[in-house]
């Protein structure tokens, strides 16, 4: 049985799949996810009942507000936006919600998890086109640069991402790992996005 502070672990198991919430040890035979297939709770593992279509849709919200470590008010401002944009708004939410700050540095693995990136933007650790900017919501455009700032160059916690076993970063990114600066390219489009999640059952969600 997981341990009783293991919040994030069990956020995966009702969702049935790795939201990676924990950084490094999601890729470790410690994921409880690998070791308890089922849903958390005395519950977990008796039979479910039929699925609505809004639990599907509900299920697909928290799952994504879950990985992306957003609350339920900027989320629904998020859905707003991407109603307003042209295009699919699916489509269009995912990459709002992508270009944010903290997102985007643990994407670039300076960070081993969204949550770590959240604290360490906090913590005034980068700059975006030359400026401090200590806001993990912060909404990036195409062209936009980030930097270390100087003095976190050696900090543990982006050292240890850095070297760790991280994952491919997507090609709306580039990366220079020796003077620790990043561009966006270009807002990503659905194909450039790894995310599990069914963004047309969100969208049907807010409908209603």
């Amino acid at each position: 049985m997981p341990h009783s502070g293991d919040a994030r672990c069990r956020q995966c198991r009702r969702e049935g799949m790795k939201l990676y919430l924990k950084g490094s040890r999601c890729y470790t035979k410690k994921c409880q996810i690998e070791r308890h297939d089922y849903p958390p709770g005395m519950h977990g593992q008796t039979p479910q009942r039929k699925v609505t279509d809004y639990c599907r849709q509900l299920r697909e919200k928290q799952k994504m507000k879950r990985t992306y470590r957003v609350l339920e008010r900027p989320f629904r401002n998020y859905v707003a936006e991407a109603e307003r944009r042209r295009g699919v708004t699916g489509e269009n939410l995912l990459s709002l919600i992508e270009m944010r700050l903290d997102n985007v540095i643990y994407r670039l693995n300076m960070a081993s998890s969204r949550a770590q990136a959240r604290q360490m933007v906090n913590h005034r650790h980068f700059l975006v086109n030359g400026r401090r900017v200590n806001i993990p919501s912060y909404s990036l455009r195409a062209g936009d640069v980030i930097t270390v700032h100087e003095r976190s160059r050696r900090l543990p916690p982006l050292l240890e991402s850095l070297r760790g076993t991280g994952h491919r970063i997507p090609e709306w990114l580039t990366m220079d790992a020796t003077s620790l600066t990043a561009r966006v390219v270009a807002p990503p489009t659905r194909n450039m996005i790894d995310t599990d999640v069914e963004e047309q059952l969100i969208v049907e969600y807010y409908s209603r």
